[in-house]
């Protein structure tokens, strides 16, 4: 395909909870380095801003502490609560944003892409996940196309408006990053989202709730965007 760059992967990344595309592209600077000849990494920002809280539990004040950014400029993909609060371990039937959510990325798609894959942390990851799933079940139509996805610290959401997007199995290549020692995000609950997908590699890391970047995990890093680059070269 002309004008295709074969060299690299163009890749979309979603940011956590109480997080930005910048606050989230500071923090991913090791992972950067390690992708840089092998990715482009282009950063959206989710549309529903948090308001500020007294620190609390849950993905709520991890972030939050972790983050010096204005309070103004934290960000979320839905709210699991009329009040404009979540949390991962909510199990609600409010999904408030989700779908302002679903036009910011579609969006993003259709002005910055094509994009090869997307990479998405925490909230992020688990609103990734349910975008899977909207791609599965309308695959020549939907606006989400791209061909792999990397899941960081990811989950299943517990919010009743998305149980149903659970019935599909995605086929997407994917690259599931969880850490065994994760306080916000629990080992356990990025594991609930594995059976959902069916070609998948799985990056099980000693620490918590970041995106690692050492000796161990690079080598992961590297060999599968080599096997998503492959595939690219095959298609071009």
């Amino acid at each position: 395909m002309a004008g295709v760059d074969d060299t690299k992967l163009k890749i979309l990344c979603l940011h956590g909870y109480r997080q930005n595309a910048q606050t989230f592209r500071e923090r991913t600077g090791a992972f950067r380095k390690i992708v840089k000849s092998r990715a482009e990494l282009v950063f959206v920002t989710a549309p529903n801003r948090v308001p500020p809280l007294p620190n609390e539990g849950g993905e709520q004040s991890a972030d939050a502490a972790s983050d010096t950014t204005d309070k103004a400029d934290q960000m979320g993909w839905w709210f699991s609560r009329e009040d404009d609060y979540y949390m991962a371990q909510d199990y609600t039937d409010c999904c408030k944003g989700y779908k302002e959510s679903l036009e910011v990325v579609a969006q993003a798609i259709k002005e910055q892409g094509p994009f090869d894959g997307v990479l998405a942390f925490s909230q992020g990851a688990a609103f990734l996940s349910l975008i899977c799933a909207l791609r599965e079940q309308n695959l020549s139509e939907s606006p989400f196309q791209f061909d792999f996805v990397i899941l960081v610290a990811g989950f299943k959401s517990r919010q009743s408006p998305h149980q149903k997007l659970y019935n599909t199995i995605v086929s997407l290549p994917s690259l599931h990053v969880y850490g065994d020692t994760d306080k916000v995000i629990q080992k356990e609950m990025s594991e609930e989202l594995l059976p959902y997908y069916s070609d998948k590699v799985t990056l099980e890391h000693p620490g918590g709730h970041f995106i690692p970047a050492s000796g161990p995990q690079k080598k992961v890093y590297t060999q599968f965007l080599d096997q998503m680059l492959e595939k690219k070269k095959r298609r071009v």
